[in-house]
């Protein structure tokens, strides 16, 4: 008995026996690729997560079809950016084969106007030269720079924002045609939307409610010097970095600007 049942499993195990036909591998039908899209987000604290639109737009504003890599560092300048090393992460991630495409987006500028040293940078020479070199570092990649004018901060006196930021925005927007480089004009788009909200109605779009006190001169058309945060606190109120309602307003009006420059990412941001 036990030498018939050998015998029968060798013959059907035999080439021509059903369970040989049954074992033979389905024949593989390779599906056609499909290529993410990559996106990079190079900056300060305004674009970075938790305290900018960088975060929110990551989140929201791109398909599953995009790559969506934020690396905005909070109190960085075209400057320290790249002395501290970020910028050598920025170039890695731009190096990283398989993609379509890759578009690295670049914001600065509240930094490089600030007093402190290691950030500050001359406005009219180094400022530009840093944006020069760091759009030909992106293009000697393979990706595609896109540059950004500084998101505005949303200070008033006497009921009018103070833009303080246009003169770095401009330099932005000379180096970006000078180059040929697409241009999210940010800062302009910004500032009509904050000037037209006006002092009052744009403090929720910070990361913490004002104070009685800063409210009070909101509504009267003026802002306070912002107050610094307590010990250990990294969320606060002032004029310059966003909470959740700023983020999506700013993360859907740079997701906007950049599906009129990048014709090829319009079918993969969301509006």
């Amino acid at each position: 008995m036990r030498l018939a049942l050998i015998a029968t499993l060798a013959l059907a195990l035999a080439p021509g026996g059903s369970l040989a036909e049954d074992a033979r591998p389905t024949e593989r039908v390779d599906a056609p690729a499909i290529q993410a899209h990559k996106i990079i987000l190079v900056g300060d604290s305004t674009l970075a997560p938790n305290s900018g639109w960088g975060g929110a737009f990551c989140a929201r504003r791109v398909k599953s079809s995009v790559a969506c890599v934020n690396l905005g560092r909070g109190g960085r300048s075209t400057r320290s950016y790249r002395a501290e090393g970020s910028w050598e992460i920025a170039l890695a991630e731009a190096r990283v084969p398989g993609y379509r495409d890759i578009h690295v987006l670049i914001q600065f500028g509240h930094n490089d106007q600030s007093s402190k040293p290691e950030r500050w940078t001359e406005r009219t020479q180094e400022f530009p030269d840093n944006l020069r070199r760091y759009v030909r570092e992106v293009r000697a990649t393979g990706a595609r720079p896109v540059l950004v004018t500084p998101l505005t901060r949303r200070e008033f006196k006497n009921g009018e924002l103070q833009n303080t930021l246009e003169p770095w925005a401009a330099q932005t927007r000379a180096v970006a045609a000078e180059l040929d480089v697409p241009l999210i004009d940010l800062n302009a788009r910004s500032a009509a939307l904050v000037g037209a909200m006006g002092a009052a109605a744009a403090a929720g779009l910070a990361q913490e409610p004002p104070t009685p006190e800063e409210l009070a001169a909101a509504q009267a058309g003026s802002t306070l010097s912002v107050r610094a945060p307590p010990a250990g606190v990294s969320r606060k109120f002032d004029y310059t970095h966003l909470g959740d309602v700023g983020a999506e307003t700013f993360a859907a009006l740079v997701a906007t600007e950049l599906a009129r420059t990048e014709p090829a990412l319009r079918g993969q941001l969301v509006r």
